[in-house]
């Protein structure tokens, strides 16, 4: 496994976010997180990438515990985080902002083999090298905010709400793009969504999260079909 999260609680001040939630990501495979709006999803990946830590629980990522461990450090074990609602600099052009993943790395020619493998997948970005990452569109600023992510070289990639605020066309662009990244170079996803049908349909397994604690979980394919989530998550 290449992570294993294990019965994690997070909390707000004295509210309960999360609670004994539990999951494993299998080296190489898509696994999504979906439910409603306040489920705890964003949570378990801002615990993940240890903008917060649980309150009880283990996040192990290829064997090593990391649940206490700075952002910056885990970005280094080779987690990258793709926070809802991209968290671009705005007045930064699309280089600088890609120039900003790749914080860590000090080899020009690695840095420079970073943005051609992000510039293979996101061709637009690279013809919009030098324009300000504020006035994109929204499908182009979350190509950025992926692309971003992948120039540290990811393991473990963390995506929140990609889909969101996109139109139906572009969302099914992005997904393919998830599943070309997946399958190109080998980086593991865990993907929240609330767009379920999208995320069951990339994932190779799904968990379905209500208030905080995980209700359902198995084979993707299988969660489309299951009558509770059919009702609750795909209007059926």
């Amino acid at each position: 496994m290449i992570l294993t999260v294990k019965e994690i609680s997070i909390n707000y001040g004295k509210v309960a976010a999360v609670r004994d939630v539990s999951f494993d990501i299998e080296d190489g495979t898509i696994v999504t997180l979906i439910g409603a709006n306040g489920a705890g999803k964003s949570t378990i990946l801002k615990t993940i990438s240890g903008l917060k830590h649980p309150s009880s629980g283990e996040i192990l990522f290829r064997g090593k515990a990391i649940d206490r461990l700075h952002p910056d450090n885990i970005v280094r074990e080779g987690v990258s985080h793709v926070p809802e609602g991209r968290r671009l600099f705005p007045a930064m052009t699309v280089r600088e902002n890609l120039l900003m993943g790749a914080y860590l790395k000090k080899n020009k020619k690695e840095i420079n083999d970073e943005f051609e493998k992000v510039f293979y997948y996101f061709p637009k970005l690279k013809e919009r090298q030098k324009q300000r990452a504020g006035s994109l569109s929204g499908g182009e600023q979350q190509m950025l905010a992926m692309g971003r992510a992948l120039m540290s070289r990811p393991k473990l990639l963390l995506l929140d709400e990609p889909s969101i605020g996109l139109s139906p066309l572009m969302s099914k662009m992005i997904g393919k793009i998830v599943q070309t990244i997946n399958q190109e170079e080998g980086v593991s996803i865990l993907l929240v969504e609330q767009n379920a049908k999208l995320a069951l349909g990339l994932a190779s397994r799904g968990y379905v999260l209500e208030t905080g604690t995980i209700v359902l979980n198995g084979d993707a394919r299988e969660l489309l079909n299951n009558d509770m989530v059919k009702t609750a998550y795909l209007g059926v």
